[in-house]
């Protein structure tokens, strides 16, 4: 190839042509701030820059195309200097006056005119079909080839009927359940395909009611030392044969559990594990929701957009005496420690029984084993409320909470799921946690938020219930924080 004298990037493209907070705009800030870039960075570097150079002779898109589907049109590139040849612009505006009519044309054309629309745009829509265009055309093209030093054209090869997808996502009931929209996302996006789920034991149940897996594995998780155990787990992940794996649980540990891959062929890994194929690359991911957070992840892996959680019902009757039954949901316990996470047991005690004789409908207790202490407390102030703490498996719970009028519990894992039920739910939160981040979400959440649970009167929950009643059938758009205390 005759080379053509290296020169700068003219105008190079970077995270401030992206309005603040787009997706592409913390992906590029992300890379930007790393010694080695994402593969797809560089793509879209290398195309922004082609077209700026060439499109005022109204070539711009002939090459960016010709450069991801015919030939690479950047011979070696380095830092801010570029080498070109030619002989393969020649072509590349050649076949821009004559025409070219292939899959990888089509996918490379529709991957650029979507990279242009994305420059400046505040729509997410347009940020996630650049990265939806990524994943198109990498089914056709190596990416890692194209974005190397010295680019290389080099067909990916295709891939299987069915593939073989790795879910990974461990840790509390909360962070379970919030993590159902991101499993329904992949579901549909892999409809054809195998879908596994890796989890803890205890949520085996609801995952399987959910429907959104074909397979259950069950993490023992290791310790740092049980090397059996650790060889266990590697070969159940090996022989499990996945082409991609999408980490929900982006934690120290689940991002070490892409190691158990090696040596050997790795899957694509959607997360923060070192030198994922699709990172989650945002530099604020932390201070984020944790449905915001996978939410973004997924966009990332080219899955948009995420549903709130949800979960099918079962069949199943309700408990004796709630059948026809109008009734309300508490929820007054919450992992033992964190005991600043609970309002006073007595005190719903109290909430209950104004609000049984104010609108005349049952309450309900609702808890884990353990928490029976909570009920006792609740029944001496309100002997109509019924007690099932410690008679509910999670899979029932999502059947109450359909069913019943509204929730209120404390910021605990039932209560997320009473909120993927789809009635109201009253959640409570101190300063112990943050609700921007760990709120639950679903059609209809109102949160009542103090720095001290204890200082959260039942006046004021009662009030805020009662005075949200005739407008709890309209869905909302999110979380409702009301702040009760100063």
């Amino acid at each position: 190839m005759t080379p053509v004298e290296a020169d700068p990037w003219p105008q190079a493209l970077c995270a401030g042509d992206f309005p603040a907070g787009t997706p592409l705009n913390v992906f590029f800030t992300w890379n930007e701030s790393r010694w080695r870039q994402d593969r797809r960075y560089t793509i879209a570097r290398d195309l922004w820059s082609l077209y700026r150079r060439f499109n005022a002779d109204d070539t711009g898109l002939a090459v960016c195309v010709f450069h991801i589907a015919i030939r690479p049109v950047i011979r070696w590139r380095f830092l801010s200097q570029i080498l070109l040849s030619r002989s393969a612009l020649t072509a590349a505006i050649g076949m821009g006056r004559t025409g070219c009519d292939t899959a990888v044309v089509a996918s490379a054309r529709r991957l650029i005119q979507s990279l242009l629309a994305s420059i400046g745009a505040v729509d997410v829509e347009k940020h996630a079909v650049v990265f939806k265009a990524f994943e198109e055309y990498t089914e056709l093209i190596d990416l890692d080839a194209l974005a190397a030093r010295r680019p290389r054209l080099v067909a990916h090869p295709p891939p299987p009927a069915t593939r073989k997808i790795l879910v990974i996502k461990l840790s509390a009931l909360g962070d379970f359940v919030k993590a159902l929209g991101p499993a329904a996302a992949i579901r549909q996006r892999h409809a054809a395909d195998e879908i596994t789920l890796l989890t803890s034991e205890a949520f085996c149940s609801l995952a399987q009611q959910s429907g959104f897996f074909d397979h259950i594995l069950v993490d023992t998780r290791p310790g740092l030392f049980e090397v059996a155990r650790w060889a266990t787990l590697r070969r159940i992940l090996r022989e499990g044969r996945f082409d991609r794996v999408y980490d929900l649980q982006t934690s120290d540990r689940s991002s070490l559990y892409s190691w158990l891959f090696v040596p050997g062929c790795s899957p694509e890994w959607s997360g923060i594990a070192w030198h994922c194929s699709h990172p989650h690359a945002n530099l604020a991911r932390h201070p984020q929701h944790t449905i915001d957070k996978q939410a973004e992840q997924l966009l990332m892996a080219g899955i948009h957009p995420t549903p709130l959680p949800f979960c099918c019902s079962s069949t199943r009757p309700l408990p004796a005496g709630l059948k026809q039954r109008a009734f309300f949901i508490l929820i007054p316990g919450s992992s033992p420690r964190h005991r600043a996470k609970r309002w006073p047991a007595s005190r719903y005690g109290e909430l209950a029984l104004q609000l049984f004789q104010s609108i005349g409908i049952l309450p309900v207790i609702i808890g884990g084993s353990g928490e029976e202490a909570l009920a006792v407390e609740i029944r001496a102030a309100c002997p109509v409320a019924v007690d099932l703490v410690g008679r509910t498996e999670l899979t029932s719970l999502v059947d109450l909470s359909e069913a019943a009028a509204f929730t209120i519990g404390n910021d605990t894992g039932a209560t997320h799921i009473a909120a993927i039920g789809g009635q109201p739910v009253f959640v409570l939160f101190s300063d112990a946690s943050d609700p921007r981040r760990c709120a639950p979400r679903g059609p209809q959440v109102h949160v009542l938020s103090s720095p001290c649970l204890e200082d959260l009167t039942v006046d004021e929950v009662f009030i805020q219930v009662t005075g949200c009643w005739e407008q709890l059938r309209l869905p909302s758009q999110g979380p409702t924080i009301i702040s009760a205390c100063a």
